[in-house]
């Protein structure tokens, strides 16, 4: 069965014939409460910058920058 969309800061379920302009929240103010958070750092994606998930060694990352070196 498909669950309804419910609003990810209040847990309303949105009016279907509100504007989408708010979606996935069920209001421009519940859209600026989570902007809110993100911005306060209060959200934040954690996760690996290099690919494959394991970082960067130190000495392969300047030898990388020493085959290309910036040109400004």
């Amino acid at each position: 069965m498909i669950q309804p969309l419910t609003c990810p800061v209040c847990g309303k379920t949105p009016d279907p014939g509100a504007s989408l302009k708010a979606s996935p929240f069920c209001s421009d103010r519940c859209r600026k409460v989570d902007f809110f958070r993100w911005w306060d750092g209060r959200h934040a994606i954690v996760e690996e910058l290099a690919p494959g998930g394991a970082p960067l060694e130190p000495d392969l990352v300047d030898a990388q920058e020493s085959q290309h070196p910036d040109e400004y």
